[in-house]
């Protein structure tokens, strides 16, 4: 049996602004996909049975739900007749964080099975396929930091200065869904181009809402912004971050977060180690 093991990067979103809403109920936005080294690990191997099989649990998730079964059982049927897949993971990125973890898990997952099971499908192919799974797993499949707009899968390259990021992970688990339905969600943010989000505008239009009703947010955000007044949300939460010059003045801060602030370093990259993986 053939084994593969990959990495599956986190994300930071450096805006995010939601510019309306569809009839089919998904968000218009634009953000800054911002990829970062600090990634689980997944491990794949080949069965001869066709099942797809994930043997790492994730608690309040039921196997059939996630994301990486998901996403294997999309690739098998849109492939045929292919083998299954017995997929561990080493899981270091927070669950409900905001940092991507599920939908680079998933991306991870479909370039890791097209590998495995020597599909040949092209980079574009499994974008494509991927979005009704989650706006975000195509900027994972890209492999690249990213501006994004649409739904998030209208991506274009971007090169972002060279920065470490402190993140931190208050324990709470943030439901997207819920951030997104609610009333109180800003849904008519004016887009911005690019020039003017590199001379410091723009914000993340789910940062109030969710301060709002998640205090274990607010509190981290009145924490590290007394190292960086920049410190933000990412996603709709819960991880907040904060860029630094150097990885030492990261680790600086980090060294005196609470104990309800677990964190970690990581710094900004423009091309993941799937982005080699895939082809054009």
């Amino acid at each position: 049996m053939t084994d593969l093991s990959l990495a599956a990067p986190a994300k930071l979103n450096l805006f995010l602004h939601i510019t309306g809403r569809r009839s089919d109920g998904y968000h218009e936005l634009q953000t800054l996909f911002q990829l970062i080294d600090y990634a689980d690990q997944l491990h794949f191997t080949a069965r001869r049975d066709g099942e797809i099989v994930l043997h790492t649990a994730f608690a309040g998730v039921a196997h059939e739900d996630n994301l990486i079964v998901r996403a294997a059982r999309l690739l098998q049927r849109r492939a045929g007749d292919v083998p299954g897949a017995d997929i561990r993971i080493d899981k270091r990125l927070p669950m409900g964080g905001g940092i991507g973890g599920g939908s680079s898990n998933a991306a991870t997952t479909l370039i890791g099975l097209n590998r495995l099971w020597q599909l040949g499908l092209k980079r574009g192919e499994l974008m494509q396929l991927a979005t009704p799974l989650g706006a975000d797993i195509p900027v994972f499949i890209g492999g690249q930091t990213a501006w994004a707009e649409g739904i998030g899968e209208r991506l274009t390259p971007i090169e972002t200065p060279r920065l470490w990021y402190l993140i931190l992970a208050p324990k709470c688990h943030v439901s997207t869904a819920t951030i997104f339905s609610h009333k109180d969600l800003t849904r008519d943010t004016r887009p911005i181009k690019v020039a003017a989000f590199s001379q410091g505008g723009g914000q993340n239009d789910c940062e109030p809402l969710v301060r709002a009703l998640y205090p274990e947010v607010d509190n981290a955000l009145i924490w590290l912004r007394n190292f960086s007044p920049h410190a933000r949300m990412s996603g709709t939460g819960a991880c907040v971050f904060a860029p630094f010059d150097s990885e030492s003045e990261a680790h600086n801060a980090l060294a005196q977060a609470p104990p309800e602030l677990p964190g970690f370093v990581a710094k900004g990259i423009s091309h993941s180690p799937l982005f080699d993986l895939g082809s054009d």
